[in-house]
């Protein structure tokens, strides 16, 4: 199963059309999810009686216009609707424990005017124990049959790679998999010394000689590049299909439950952004 979040926001109707093509891809059924305050759902006096039948109208048109979207995008595939009752981070977070993605628009309609990323994307992106595709409200570029997972050596980038590898084969794209190295220091990057490059791509190869071989039918290419991880990433993801990232990776802080590298993604990705949980 696959959950959507929507809100009746563009960036929601344009996660509702990605998460349709995912389900058709791993034909898995679709649910679509809306959350509404409690009190919404629960038997009231009849004073409120008529703002929570309201309120309910207007959440059952919203599921209504994000099937659709669903529905026109892939129509064969199963989709169902349901109210959520409660904080829209805690709701889709318990509804989602089972499923195999939870998939959110970049930025809803209550959100602050400029903010990049909502605070629902941002909290289920840091709290959900499955992993999380961010959408932006830009309609879907034409694809160039790629796949962007950023890789640091680290467990959670070894299991973004696998991740990254399974969508690179239920699309039959390309896993382009970049590495950023020479972290910067007071004063700008230290200078590309060709040697320490050489070696650490090798290293790079190395790691993912045993995956490539688990996977001869992708075309999985690596890539090391000089610059700080964040630019690095966004540079590299455009245009993509996807960009994969693991919740968190060398150099974080024991405890936090997103990297800062993640959350700078999640404001600056210029395609669909899956986070990887560790």
């Amino acid at each position: 199963m696959i959950i959507v979040g929507v809100d009746g926001s563009r960036a929601g109707l344009e996660a509702a059309g990605w998460a349709a093509r995912e389900a058709a891809l791993r034909r898995a059924r679709l649910t679509v999810a809306h959350a509404v305050p409690r009190w919404v759902c629960d038997e009231l006096s009849a004073r409120y009686a008529e703002v929570a039948r309201w309120m309910r109208d207007e959440a059952n048109s919203v599921l209504t216009a994000a099937r659709d979207r669903a529905l026109r995008e892939r129509p064969a595939i199963v989709v169902e609707t349901t109210l959520l009752p409660g904080d829209p981070r805690t709701a889709l977070i318990k509804a989602a424990e089972q499923a195999e993605l939870l998939i959110v628009g970049s930025h809803g309609i209550g959100g602050v005017r400029g903010l990049l990323v909502g605070s629902v994307a941002h909290g289920v992106a840091a709290h959900a124990r499955t992993n999380v595709v961010v959408v932006g409200e830009r309609p879907a570029t034409p694809s160039r049959g790629e796949i962007v997972a950023g890789f640091d050596g680290s467990p959670p980038s070894l299991r973004a790679l696998d991740f990254a590898l399974a969508a690179a084969g239920l699309r039959e794209a390309r896993l382009r998999v970049v590495q950023a190295w020479a972290w910067p220091r007071p004063g700008g990057f230290p200078p590309a010394d060709p040697d320490t490059e050489q070696h650490t791509l090798q290293q790079l190869k190395d790691q993912l000689a045993e995956r490539q071989e688990r996977h001869p039918d992708i075309d999985l290419v690596p890539e090391l590049v000089h610059g700080h991880p964040v630019e690095v990433l966004k540079e590299a993801a455009e245009g993509a299909d996807l960009l994969v990232v693991g919740s968190r990776g060398h150099g974080q802080l024991a405890g936090m439950l997103l990297g800062s590298i993640s959350q700078a993604l999640l404001h600056h990705s210029p395609c669909p952004l899956a986070v990887v949980r560790a």
